[in-house]
């Protein structure tokens, strides 16, 4: 069985509060690297080191990042044409020929963490057609952009943070690419995130959301530190399907991973 490895931090860098920020939102690119020096200095208050500050250095204003937070549709779908668009019969598909493949990992992702494999390959599947396409966007000028925009400034502040630790630690660089929110690997974790529940389960001593065991792993600990019951449903209704709305916002997603977990299988 494979070493199932949390990752390890600085107890200081888990306080995770977004720090009170002296610097000013703005909802163009203008004032976009007065922002960046002045979060600096929030950063590196918050724990940020050398490397971390240099990535935010770095940073663009990503364009394609605010297009995208302003368009978002999945909310607006209904369930049919959702399952339709994201093609749940090929996820379904595909997600029955990988458990079967890889029986073992999920057995044991299962029995660590409580998590069924059917609920793991649907989000792998919805997020990123199994690691198909993990994303374009510089992850640190996205997540960075997402922090000095106006509209949820609060909500990205400490994904911001988060990104720039990951940086520090070798995990991600600030060329590393994933989705246009900043999002990153095979199941899509935002940074704060990555860096709360990363766990290494391939065993080499490192957590990395490009590789799919550690990922995986990292969202099936995600969702039973989330209040993941074992043994319990996760249809609507049922007790787990509480946990999957930490997941994703869109009622549309929350309901299309559940449906096509039970279809998986587990």
């Amino acid at each position: 069985m494979r070493h199932f490895v949390r990752f390890t931090i600085a107890a200081a860098t888990l306080a995770f509060a977004a720090p009170a920020i002296a610097a000013q939102c703005g909802n163009t690119a203008a004032g976009f690297e007065a922002w960046k020096a002045a979060f600096a200095t929030e950063a590196r208050k918050a724990g940020v080191r050398e490397r971390g500050l240099q990535a935010l250095a770095q940073a663009s204003y990503a364009a394609r990042t605010i297009a995208a937070d302003r368009n978002q549709k999945s909310f607006r779908y209904s369930l049919p044409k959702f399952l339709q668009l994201r093609g749940a019969d090929t996820i379904v598909a595909q997600g029955q020929k990988r458990k079967a493949r890889n029986a073992g990992f999920y057995q044991a992702l299962e029995q660590r963490y409580g998590v069924p494999a059917g609920v793991l390959l649907a989000i792998h599947g919805m997020e990123t057609g199994f690691g198909g396409f993990m994303g374009d966007s510089e992850v640190v000028s996205a997540i960075t952009t997402l922090a000095y925009d106006c509209r949820r400034s609060d909500f990205f502040v400490p994904h911001a943070i988060g990104a720039l630790m990951l940086v520090d630690q070798g995990a991600i660089t600030s060329a590393t690419k994933g989705a246009k929110h900043g999002e990153l690997g095979h199941t899509q974790f935002l940074p704060g995130n990555a860096l709360r529940y990363g766990v290494d389960a391939s065993g080499d001593g490192r957590v990395d959301f490009y590789n799919e065991a550690d990922a995986l792993a990292s969202t099936a600990n995600f969702l039973r530190k989330k209040g993941w019951q074992p043994g319990q449903g996760y249809q609507e209704g049922q007790p787990n399907f509480a946990v999957i709305k930490r997941w994703n916002a869109a009622t549309v997603y929350q309901q299309a991973i559940a449906l096509m977990g039970a279809r998986i299988g587990g």
